[in-house]
């Protein structure tokens, strides 16, 4: 099975939010090899810049660091695949830019998108029959 992560999956992480249980499940399956969790850069970065916002660039750091030591493939190229997906998903659905990225990724992979974000995605689960996990 691949997932990939959503943004605010990592951000549950770090933040301790409810929910962030399911995704250190996740990360521990990938590390004994029984799935695959990916990420697109994009949404790494928008994990980047809001701990760096929120804790300063040092912790910010430390935090990505730490990241890079996880077993979560990093998807760092926008093919025409993912580029034409993520496209047609922003048109349709006015999501925000990192959110398509991250669904198109998704796609591509054949992946199931793990998320929170119900405001943005909900509305996409239910005519594009694309797979989530809802982690809260």
């Amino acid at each position: 099975m691949v997932y990939v992560l959503d943004a605010c999956a990592l951000i549950a992480v770090y933040k301790k939010e409810y929910g962030a249980d399911k995704v250190k499940a996740l990360i521990k399956e990938a590390l004994a090899d029984q799935c695959v969790v990916s990420m697109s850069i994009v949404n790494l970065i928008e994990v980047d810049y809001l701990f760096a916002r929120i804790y300063g660039r040092e912790k910010a750091d430390l935090i990505l660091e730490e990241i890079y030591d996880m077993p979560i493939q990093l998807i760092d190229t926008i093919d025409e695949t993912i580029f034409s997906e993520s496209s047609r998903l922003k048109t349709l659905y006015a999501i925000p830019l990192g959110d398509a990225i991250g669904l198109a990724t998704a796609i591509k992979m054949k992946g199931t998108l793990v998320t929170a974000d119900h405001d943005d995605f909900g509305k996409i689960e239910e005519t594009e029959h694309i797979p989530f996990l809802w982690f809260r």
